[in-house]
């Protein structure tokens, strides 16, 4: 059992719970105000602390859930929080709101209080046992000669789950050489699951690695479990080290800190030419778009609400060193990149909420993902994420924990529904004073449902290989999916300065079109196309599934 500080402005309401508490084994103490409750908190450090949000001033409930918070800044375990109100919409938007651990609404079930003491004292037992069983791990390992250096962890966040609050994932912090800090963030929850970090250019000779939960910024219920680790040296006559050589750090997001939200999650290269000079492209896959495109918009025109940016781009000359290079700054513009390199390294943080960046600033939390080569020439830029399904999750997660998601077939606002209710579909296209959507026929079924949801803003009207998305019932299984088919239309000027009046649509391939398993895997594709169909602005082309 535990113990237990009840706050609330009512005697009768403060008596009841008390006897409640008490007879289930807890020790209770009371306060009817926020005078004193500061006053107890100063006194001993509860387990739990239950207060009404409204003390009878929705401001003194915020005060004191700030102030519970606060306690523990001088190490001391802080103490899970329990809010109980008529109108919980009050605490929603807060910062209040992610210091909180459990919201009621009045009235309470006695047994909905007290399953939700025992729930939050068993994360609480969970997040010490973890954090009393791992202090830091040190690996020590040996450099033959100058080389970039990656290591590869395997770890978990026992009792973490990207979707449900103050359980989100814990943050791991690599020290070399007990000198450089950066961050890796467990997002993959109590799976196992490696995770790799670039270490930079090492020395010949012995290296020692320190990894260690960071407190400040790792979930409050969420340990760190390190299985393994190893190390992988890249010399410079690797065909890897140029990529890995000039790939960026990235410094968090300053208003994504303690937020969980639009990390970054996997870090790919292309390797292009530009008439003769060799390029590296460098691209960052983040868990989420805080701003810019609406997450229904992004279900329809990009098939997905993670933010997939282009970040860095390196010209390089005949000896493999950067002879210019560019960013994608605020407004999606290219300009040079002035900003200071960390060995060879570009230093990087992102300036906008849809992940443009900059070449200064710093925060608090420094990523240093290495990129995969990619070779993008027959798919989109999604294959990325269709090869790494843990992006599929950690997106589908975010959305849950930030209330994004809503009913299948349901209108709420921006929400959109479950991802694997989504039939993907990757194309070739070619638009010409037009914009394509796509459609599906089930079996059995007298209606055709589609991606652009019958918004024409919401059609594709960009060149190249796209990604779209139709939302389906829940279960739909491949045998059920009868006809495919795209639709062209005109689209939608946002500026009113030139509105077309008739266009054609060129599906000049389909590469492939799939279903997310229940472990958010791309199952087999179950259709692809290489005749090139051109589709007139108002019709419509049909294709058979099978």
């Amino acid at each position: 059992m535990c113990s237990v500080l009840l706050v609330d402005d009512s005697a009768q309401v403060l008596a009841l719970y008390r006897i409640i508490l008490e007879q289930s084994g807890h020790q209770v103490r009371t306060a009817t105000c926020r005078g004193e409750a500061l006053a107890a908190l100063a006194e001993s450090t509860p387990e739990v602390v239950i207060l009404d949000l409204h003390l009878p001033d929705l401001k003194d409930g915020l005060s004191l859930i700030r102030a519970v918070h606060e306690d523990a800044t001088d190490g001391k375990t802080r103490a899970k929080v329990i809010v109980i109100s008529g109108w919980t919409g009050d605490l929603e938007n807060t910062p209040e709101a992610h210091q909180v651990d459990r919201v009621l609404s009045k009235p309470v079930r006695v047994q909905v209080l007290l399953r939700s003491i025992s729930e939050l004292m068993l994360m609480l037992f969970m997040c010490l046992v973890v954090a009393r069983s791992l202090a830091a791990e040190t690996f020590r390992f040996k450099v033959k000669r100058r080389a970039e250096v990656v290591a590869e962890l395997d770890m978990s966040s026992p009792a973490s789950n990207w979707a449900q609050p103050r359980r989100e994932a814990a943050l791991a912090d690599l020290t070399i050489d007990r000198n450089a800090t950066q961050s890796i963030m467990l997002y993959a929850g109590e799976d196992h699951y490696t995770y790799p970090a670039f270490l930079g250019a090492l020395d010949a000779g012995s290296h020692e690695l320190q990894v260690e939960r960071d407190t400040r910024y790792s979930a409050p219920a969420a340990g760190l479990a390190i299985h393994s680790a190893r190390f992988r040296e890249v010399a410079s006559e690797d065909p890897y080290w140029s990529a890995l050589a000039h790939a960026p750090v990235l410094y968090a997001r300053a208003n994504t800190i303690g937020r969980f939200t639009d990390i970054p999650l996997l870090s790919y290269c292309e390797r292009l030419n530009e008439n003769g000079r060799p390029i590296l492209q460098y691209t960052m896959i983040f868990s989420n778009e805080d701003g810019g495109t609406s997450t229904r918009a992004l279900m329809a025109r990009w098939g997905r609400t993670t933010d997939i940016e282009y970040i860095y781009r390196a010209w390089l000359d005949a000896a493999g060193n950067v002879e210019n290079s560019t960013i994608q700054a605020e407004g999606h513009k290219e300009v040079t990149f002035r900003g200071r390199r960390d060995g060879t390294h570009p230093v990087l943080i992102p300036s906008t909420d849809n992940n443009m960046v900059a070449g200064d600033g710093t925060s608090p939390i420094r990523y240093q993902i290495p990129p995969m080569i990619v070779d993008l020439s027959a798919h989109s830029r999604e294959q990325v994420i269709d090869e790494h399904p843990i992006a599929y999750r950690v997106m589908a997660q975010e959305l849950e924990r930030e209330q994004k998601l809503r009913p299948f077939g349901a209108v709420d606002g921006e929400k959109v529904s479950d991802p694997r209710n989504y039939l993907y579909v990757e194309a070739k296209v070619r638009n010409r004073d037009s914009a394509i959507a796509t459609l599906v026929h089930l079996a059995a079924s007298d209606r055709w449902l589609s991606s652009h949801l019958g918004r024409n803003d919401y059609a594709i009207s960009r060149n190249g290989r796209v990604r779209t998305t139709i939302e389906l019932p829940p279960g739909t299984e491949p045998r059920q999916i009868n006809e495919l088919g795209f639709e062209c239309l005109v689209p939608v000027d946002e500026d009113q300065k030139r509105r077309p009046l008739a266009g054609t649509c060129t599906v000049e391939q389909v590469s492939k079109v799939f279903l997310l398993d229940r472990d958010y895997r791309p199952q087999p594709s179950l259709w692809n196309s290489t005749a090139p169909v051109e589709i007139p602005s108002g019709q419509i082309r049909t294709f058979p599934a099978r």
